[in-house]
């Protein structure tokens, strides 16, 4: 009887373990993208190769800054060439006053696919 006692407590110990393991276990997701972090009223971030919002909206004299949370290089230029934040590096930002209204379209000039706009009122 006592050898039943010690092979049932034997056995439901690795069933605890084997429960532990199995319910603790990482999801085995590989995926190597992050969220983009989050943003408030004036800020874009530059994220998995793109602008994070697209299309922001604004007040005049509002500063809006974008801030590149990519490892490659990038910039903020405004299609018109009014604005252009120059290579920006991981970490890096760039702020720009918006003092009139209308819409402003922008571009990555590394990476030219990668547009956006901020919209002002």
């Amino acid at each position: 009887m006592k050898k039943n006692i010690v092979l049932n407590s034997a056995f439901l110990f690795c069933l605890t373990v084997v429960l532990f393991f199995a319910c603790s276990k990482k999801s085995s997701d590989t995926s190597t993208q992050t969220p983009p972090p989050a943003t408030n009223g004036n800020t874009v971030s530059i994220s998995n190769f793109s602008f994070v919002s697209n299309a922001l909206t604004v007040t005049a004299g509002t500063t809006v800054t974008w801030t590149n949370n990519d490892s490659a290089p990038h910039t903020v230029t405004a299609d018109d060439n009014s604005f252009t934040s120059g290579n920006l590096s991981k970490g890096d930002t760039y702020s720009h006053k918006f003092t009139g209204t209308g819409t402003f379209n922008y571009h990555c000039n590394v990476h030219p696919m990668m547009t956006a706009s901020v919209i002002v009122k």
